[in-house]
């Protein structure tokens, strides 16, 4: 069995973090390192790698999450705009090996991002 991820272990309570929305197929937790005012993770309890590695299987939950930074914008107030960030790779600037969607707010965004 390969080891837990970070992020695994956050869903799992091994690791704390601040938890903005839970549910039965993700968790959204506040950033650390945050870019934004606003910078959730939005993670699926189901450890894809990747999301080169997601299969048709996980199109519901693919779109789940979407529909999760939904609900959270409007929660959150971001009247204005947000961003939504999928890294695939080291190149693209991914950190963990486990699917997640970056999501950026409470601020004027510049384009192109990096």
């Amino acid at each position: 069995m390969s080891e837990k991820t970070l992020f695994s272990k956050i869903i799992d309570r091994e690791v704390p973090a601040r938890i903005e929305h839970e549910d039965d197929h993700c968790v959204a937790i506040h950033d650390i390192d945050p870019k934004a005012p606003l910078h959730l993770l939005i993670i699926p309890k189901k450890p894809i790698p990747r999301i080169e590695d997601a299969s048709a299987d996980d199109r519901t939950l693919l779109g789940h999450l979407f529909l999760v930074a939904a609900q959270l914008s409007e929660k959150l107030a971001l009247d204005g705009g947000f961003r939504l960030i999928v890294n695939n790779g080291r190149d693209a600037g991914e950190a963990i090996p486990h699917l997640h969607i970056h999501m950026l707010g409470g601020r004027r965004l510049s384009w192109p991002p990096g």
